[in-house]
Formats: C-alpha cells, structure tokens, sequence
C-alpha cells in the first residue's frame, strides 16, 4: 500500500553480486542499496559505485563487499528531525538509520525522511473513477447512485440492512437520539472515557449525560458501575467500542433489559469489530459509525446511523432531510435536520467498502507487529482482545505506567520531534468544567484518569514493518530515559 520502497526492497546481503545489487536498486529507485550482514550494515553502495567498479574492470558477478562504501554516513534511530535535515542539507542523497546494535532499520532521503503518520487515508482504489462519474453526470449533492449503493455495502458488511447515511457521525448520534424520542428530563448513561459526541449529542436533545467509568482492560463502560448510576429518569445507555475494542455488550443488554433502557452502540472506531462472532452495532436500537478522514474508511466528513427497527429508519430518514414526507413533497411532518451525505461523499465510499476487509487485517497485522515488538517493554500496557471479542484496532493504544504519566507529554513531543506522529488519549470528561456537572455524585473516576495517560501510535494501513520497527525503536530510548528520569528525581 506504501508506494515509497520498504527497508526490505533497499537491502541486500553480504553475499550478494554486483548483479544482485544492481537488479535490487532498479527496483526501489533509490539509486542505492544498503548491505548488510545478519541485519547489521555493514555499506552502503550506489548506481554510480557500480558503474565505476565496471569501468576499472570489475564482473557483474563480483562481490558488492569488493565495491561498497565502507565510510558512508549513518544516523541512530533517535535523531531528530533537524539534525537528519542537516545532513541531507549536506548533499548525501540517503542516510541509513541504525539502532543501538547497528542494525539497519530505517532510511531517509531529500523527500522522505522519517516522518511516520499517525493515519492516513488510502484513496488508490476506485475513489477517482467514482467520484469522476458523480462529476460528469452532475449528481453531486445528495442526489445520486452512489448514496443508496453505499448504504447497502455498508449493510451487507455489517450485517443490518437499516441503514441511512448521514453527513458525519456526530449527527447520527443526535439523530439516533430524536428519533427514539429521548429529550428533555431524560437520563442517558455514557462513558467517561470517550470522545466528546455522544455526551454533547445528549445535550443537543435536551437531556442529561451521566458520566460512569470505564474498565482498564477494554477501555469501554463500566457496567457494574452502570447498574448504580441508574435512576428513574434513566431513558437510554450509550456503549462506546472505543479504539476498536468493543465493549461488554452483554451486560449493556441485560441492563438495558432489566431497565427498559434504549440502547445506541458508537461504533465510530468500531468499523470491523465483533463482538461473539456478531459484528458491533447490531445489539442495541440503534448505532452509529463514522468515515472521518482518519478512520478504518473514509468519505472525507460522513457517518453511518443503523436501527433494529425498520420503522425507526424511515423516521430518521424523513428528520435526515428536513423531515419532508416521502409521498408529498415540501410537505413536511417533522421538524427535521440537514444531515445528508452527498453522491460524491458515498462514491468515495463504495470505493472504500470494496476494499475494507483488507484495511481491517491490515490494522490487525499492524497491531500484533506492535505486540510483538513491545511486550517485552516495562512501564506499559499494551491493547488487546478481552473476552468473545474480535478488534479492529483502529488505534493501537499504549498506557504508561503510573510513574511515567507525568512525563506522557513530554514523550509525545519527543516522539514528534523525531518523525513518529502520535497523539493523546482522549481526557475524561468530568475533568472538563463544560461537562463535570455531569459527573456521578461521590464519583472519582480513577480508570479513566489513568486510561487517559496514554498514547496512540501509528496506525495508518499504509505503515511498514520497518516503520513499526523504528516507532518501537525510538519509544523504548525515551521510555528509559523518561525512568532514568523519574528515578533519579525520586
């Protein structure tokens, strides 16, 4: 997926020929390849290095150790950006990145030099051709092929055929809300941990969000805790399958049951999770996801609003555009909403959906490679998959151990200024003084607070291995140094 070469497409072993070389840099188009002996460099040897050993009667099939340079300039893994641009800077067309042990895991060059994204959206697919034909056919607004394509690709996937796109999750969840009929004096139960869209989409109605801590391993609602935080208002809970992690939908129903409690999965970090083998969304009234321009698929802005019952989905679509009737135009029956997904945005999503079982593993690759490089890292905690679960790891998310928390700032920037984008954990919401009102009386919070010093780290479909290997790479240096720190200042 990454068109820029892999570690592995640069290198070539000790025992390699000049032919060998030469077939490997014609392939990455780099002009140079690196040579290495059990994964150490030991050289670096260009184009122009070969075309001068044939001109002083050197065969094709001599070794690259008779021809290679010996004295090229390598960098260490946690070098920042600025020095890395320095020696660029310096006419030396590409620089080889070595760990501690001197094994070659990363390379820069003038137009792409160490600078690993967090996420970013792969729209190499049929993206174009379709949103092309929106163009030319002049069905760009809401009108259009692709809306009701998209909408049953979509249900297909997920396995709900209720489907109404919509033009960003956030509205889904507000119109999942009105269209249950949850308003003014009702309760509705939400995460503390979470992103801010479902407690504000509470508010956008009316009613009032009560903020109930999460688990430490899934990062979703506590439901032992839920169970005390309902009252005679309560009208509806809403579970969050934050990172990817889907929550504990069983207990979400049997108190959802138990209660006679409305139920909306946010599923906006969600797409390709399942829960005992049932893809999430499909347990509750109603769920949303989202095609922000970071998430598993994207239309740009767009999100995704899923009922059980059918007669809810002909509601919402009716409040979804302006709530006109369905046989009389401009003949409206509810006081409706805007919230419509245009042609091209769904274009970009059928596109999208052709190839999302792909992006899905592709997360799970990513984040067993992330496993397997950080499990043997103290001070953190890794994600997982706790119970019948099946993750879509929209983000791998790290937690730093209490004695690190301090310092989660100060990683993140470390790790920005050496070319790994990361970024935090979302903040509780009780801490926030717009949202502590909403807090449970007597309530600390003490899961999410600690949740929250945590770290997402690359996790764009189009990362390599060699990327992952130096994200972990520069990690662990400031991992030690940040204890190193702690320990001396205590």
């Amino acid at each position: 997926m990454n068109k820029f070469p892999s570690l592995e497409q640069m290198a070539v072993t000790s025992e390699a020929t000049l032919r060998d070389a030469l077939n490997v840099i014609d392939l990455n188009g780099q002009g140079a390849c690196f040579i290495i002996d059990k994964d150490t460099l030991i050289g670096v040897l260009s184009d122009g290095d070969i075309r001068r050993a044939l001109l002083e009667g050197k065969l094709m099939d001599s070794s690259v150790l008779q021809v290679s340079n010996d004295s090229f300039v390598s960098l260490p893994i946690n070098t920042p950006l600025k020095e890395i641009q320095k020696k660029l800077k310096e006419y030396i067309r590409i620089i080889p990145i070595v760990n501690k042990e001197n094994k070659l895991v990363d390379f820069v060059t003038a137009s792409h030099y160490h600078h690993i994204p967090l996420t970013q959206p792969v729209l190499d697919g049929n993206e174009l051709e379709y949103v092309t034909d929106c163009i030319l056919s002049g069905w760009i607004s809401s009108q259009g092929k692709y809306v009701g394509q998209f909408e049953e690709l979509f249900g297909k996937y997920v396995g709900n055929e209720n489907t109404l796109a919509v033009s960003n999750g956030t509205v889904a969840l507000h119109l999942a809300l009105v269209t249950l009929g949850i308003g003014p004096g009702d309760e509705v139960i939400v995460p503390d941990l979470t992103f801010v869209a479902p407690v504000n989409a509470v508010l956008y109605v009316g009613a009032t969000p009560v903020l109930v801590d999460v688990e430490r391993d899934t990062m979703a609602i506590d439901i032992e805790l839920a169970k005390h935080a309902v009252t005679d208002r309560t009208r509806a809970i809403i579970p969050v399958h934050l990172y990817g992690h889907p929550a504990d939908m069983t207990g979400v129903m049997d108190l959802a049951e138990k209660h006679n409690l409305l139920v909306i999965e946010d599923c906006a970090e969600a797409l390709g999770s399942k829960y005992k083998e049932t893809h999430v969304g499909n347990f509750g009234d109603a769920a949303i996801f989202s095609f922000f321009g970071n998430k598993t698929i994207t239309t740009g802005e767009g999100g995704m609003l899923l009922f059980k019952n059918s007669k809810n989905i002909e509601k919402a679509r009716m409040l979804r555009d302006h709530g006109m009737s369905k046989e009389r135009k401009y003949w409206y029956e509810y006081v409706g909403y805007n919230y419509r997904m245009t042609n091209i945005q769904a274009a970009i999503g059928v596109a999208q959906m052709e190839r999302v079982s792909e992006f899905v593993l592709r997360k799970r690759w990513i984040a067993e490679h992330y496993k397997q490089c950080l499990s043997d890292v103290k001070n953190i905690t890794l994600p997982g998959e706790f119970g019948e679960v099946y993750n879509s790891y929209w983000f791998y998310t790290i937690v730093l151990a209490n004695g690190l928390s301090s310092s989660r700032d100060s990683i993140i920037n470390d790790l920005i200024e050496n070319g790994v984008e990361v970024r935090p954990v979302f903040n509780p919401m009780h801490i926030m003084p717009v949202y502590s009102p909403y807090r449970v009386s007597g309530e600390n919070y003490p899961v999410a607070n600690s949740l929250a010093q945590g770290i997402s780290l690359p996790s764009s479909v189009t990362i390599t291995e060699s990327d992952i290997h130096r994200v972990c790479s520069v990690l662990r240096n400031l991992l030690e140094k940040y204890q190193l720190d702690t320990i001396h200042l205590s």
